[in-house]
């Protein structure tokens, strides 16, 4: 995974314990950058973004809808690099579409995002399903009292 990379590569360089590590899990994200149109490169859908620190990892969120029979296999496969689910889809339904939503942290670039994208929608596409679009989530900025 990048983000434990990049604070191995600090620790090494400055020998002390680098930035915390993102917990995926915190209350706190918010969604900083998204795009849900297939035709927007990921660099526009970045240039665009409010809140948006490039320098910070975040957590890349990729929305699929695969048939729940495909489930488990689609997250062995994503698992591979990094990704778990966070979101768990109904199963009542075993042919029907199902929203399955698969992240990781990392650093995002339009480089990186455009490529896990590509790689989240050929995934979805050889299980019968689709890839609808991605979202990125760094912490807010709590809101102090003004002076």
């Amino acid at each position: 995974m990048e983000a434990d990379v990049a604070t191995g590569l600090w620790r090494r360089l400055f020998g002390r314990k680098g930035p915390e590590p993102l917990d995926p899990s915190r209350t706190d994200l918010v969604v900083v950058a998204s795009s849900f149109d297939h035709a927007e490169a990921c660099s526009a859908a970045l240039s665009r973004a409010t809140g948006f620190d490039a320098d910070a990892p975040a957590v890349l969120r990729h929305h699929l809808r695969i048939p729940a029979a495909h489930r488990e296999r689609v997250c062995e496969i994503a698992a591979q690099d990094g990704y778990a689910p966070d979101q768990h889809l109904d199963a009542s339904d075993a042919g029907a579409l199902a929203p399955l939503i698969l992240r990781r942290v990392q650093i995002v670039d339009a480089l990186h995002c455009s490529q896990e994208r590509s790689r989240m929608a050929g995934l979805a596409q050889r299980h019968d399903g689709f890839a609808d679009g991605w979202d990125a989530l760094q912490p807010g900025i709590a809101a102090g009292p003004r002076e």
